[in-house]
């Protein structure tokens, strides 16, 4: 069954995530990140930062939770079981650091059928409390065809 392509330009209400300093060093951890200012707070503050500064792909941490929830809608058609994820990308504005409190809005922003998969592309605008960009992420899922495609 097709993706619902009127899901195209909708957004979906915004979700709220705190930056937490313990969260940013296991990511930091998890992914290899070795610079101090992951994990220390002397050297972010040392480097410009008031707290320990998040690995670049951190946002995926919160930015998935917030497209989970429209992944997740039935009336979009997405079976999730057979999801792959194609692509991941984020425009950072600033650095994310610890004690940031940011808002994610999740718009979908394609969706297209591929040799007979389905391809949904999703955008986060995340901004601070002031409304400020603070980084854009998109992610492209791909939902396989089954063996009767």
């Amino acid at each position: 069954m097709p993706l619902d392509a009127s899901f195209v330009g909708r957004t979906w209400p915004a979700r709220t995530y705190r930056v937490g300093a313990e969260k940013v060093r296991e990511f930091a951890r998890a992914v290899g990140a070795t610079d101090a200012v992951h994990t220390d707070v002397e050297a972010a503050r040392v480097a410009g930062h008031a707290d320990v500064v998040a690995p670049p792909t951190f946002p995926v941490v919160f930015t998935w939770e917030a497209t989970r929830e429209v992944v997740d809608d039935p009336a979009l058609g997405l079976d999730f079981t057979r999801v792959v994820h194609r692509d991941q990308s984020f425009e950072l504005h600033r650095p994310v650091v610890a004690g940031d409190v940011l808002t994610t809005v999740v718009t979908v922003a394609e969706i297209k059928e591929l040799a007979g998969n389905d391809v949904v592309t999703f955008r986060c605008d995340v901004t601070d409390p002031d409304g400020v960009a603070v980084l854009v992420s998109t992610a492209t899922l791909v939902g396989r065809a089954g063996a009767d495609a």
